[in-house]
């Protein structure tokens, strides 16, 4: 099947992605970090490569390739009562739609989905708009869906950043 078409699922396994992928949004916008963390497989990974063209994240620049334990750093840090960073705090809101399944592989448990993300994050008296394209590998286990790779690709990726970004697209 050619790169970036949706292929025919079952009504089922497009709701139940469609519903994970908007609770991860609600859970990233809540700022429950540990149960965001557990969307993901213990090998999980979120990645966010530094060009759109990239095909591998290993040995290249990206703006995040985290595994679990990274994830779990970066939680510890930004709820860490000392991040002089997040003392102003910050707010998101994440808005899923366009979710096509590209692949699925019924006998592992394995589907490929596309959507689009727009998120707005305030903080420091500013906000800032993200916007892009989500590809997630997800398997299926006992507890539904979980996240073996998070691919975020943002339109602006080229563009300058006012300052880091602290939490995940």
């Amino acid at each position: 099947m050619p790169k970036g078409n949706a292929v025919d699922t079952a009504l089922n396994t497009q709701q139940a992605v469609e519903q994970f992928l908007y609770r991860q949004a609600e859970i990233l916008d809540e700022r429950r970090w540990g149960e965001w963390l557990d969307c993901f497989t213990p090998d999980g990974f979120y990645w966010m490569p530094a060009a759109a063209e990239q095909e591998i994240a290993e040995n290249q620049p990206n703006i995040f390739y985290e595994d679990h334990y990274l994830m779990d750093m970066r939680i510890r840090r930004v709820e860490h009562p000392y991040a002089h960073s997040q003392m102003a705090g910050h707010r998101t809101s994440h808005v899923v739609s366009n979710v096509m399944i590209e692949s699925e592989d019924e006998a592992n448990g394995i589907v490929v989905a596309r959507s689009r993300f727009h998120m707005v994050e305030y903080r420091l008296e500013e906000q800032r708009y993200f916007g892009g394209k989500y590809t997630h590998t997800l398997k299926l286990t006992d507890d539904g869906y979980k996240i073996q790779l998070q691919r975020v690709d943002i339109n602006n990726v080229e563009g300058p950043f006012d300052y880091v970004m602290q939490v995940w697209l």
